[in-house]
């Protein structure tokens, strides 16, 4: 190996180390397996991955970036809070980028498009005969990605892509609460719709099903939030 070879493969190494750590912490954090308020530690994820603390502080600071993780006054770092308080604007931005891609996917989707928006939601479909949460949360985010990428427009996409992230943790707590009686069988319902709408090129009716997919969510996401938690005691 010559000189010039040796740092480029360096950066390599530490880029795909950073990487690594910098996705599974983000993937822990959004599924609830690192709860809000967790303590994480530099140290003891050098020890964990096997290696220095520089690529695990620049995951960390990706993470700081995308608001999943804060910094204490006293320099420790910690799981972030969910924002409930704020979670309107969240809901608002939520609702209109359904709508709006959904609307966009009708216009200008492709038959390459439509098929692989059929494919994810048969995927979506069988982690629900599964019982598979984890999957479910996975796929329907694949789902309206999917339906985004169609509508052919970049920004769209993105700040979707965002929200779509940004809210697995109240998905996962909106699936754990919401998993029973009809309610997977009324989520596939509206998804078939949308895609029915989308296929026909009616971007009125894509409109109103995701509107109300949307509203569906929300109130299920309220649900699992505010659901009675008080306990009958003797006194």
């Amino acid at each position: 190996m010559t000189a010039s070879e040796t740092p480029a493969g360096h950066d390599r190494k530490r880029g795909s180390g950073v990487r690594m750590v910098y996705e599974l912490l983000r993937d822990q954090i959004l599924d609830l397996e690192l709860p809000p308020g967790s303590i994480v530690d530099e140290i003891q994820l050098a020890d964990r991955f096997g290696m220095s603390r520089t690529p695990i502080r620049e995951a960390l600071v990706r993470l700081a970036a995308e608001g999943l993780i804060d910094t204490l006054p006293n320099r420790s770092t910690m799981v972030s809070q969910i924002d409930f308080a704020n979670l309107h604007t969240f809901f608002d931005a939520l609702t209109l980028m359904y709508r709006v891609t959904t609307r966009l996917a009708a216009e200008y989707h492709t038959a390459e498009d439509l098929d692989r928006i059929r494919a994810h939601q048969r995927a979506y479909e069988e982690r629900c005969a599964a019982g598979d949460e984890i999957g479910m949360i996975a796929t329907n985010r694949q789902f309206h990605q999917t339906i985004a990428e169609a509508g052919r427009n970049r920004y769209y996409l993105s700040l979707f892509s965002r929200l779509l992230d940004e809210g697995r943790r109240l998905l996962r707590l909106y699936y754990y609460s919401s998993f029973e009686g009809d309610m997977p069988a009324l989520w596939l319902r509206e998804h078939e719709q949308m895609v029915a709408a989308i296929a026909a090129r009616d971007i009125g009716a894509a409109d109103q099903v995701a509107r109300a997919h949307a509203d569906q969510i929300i109130r299920q996401i309220q649900k699992a939030i505010t659901r009675d938690r008080r306990q009958d005691i003797s006194i």
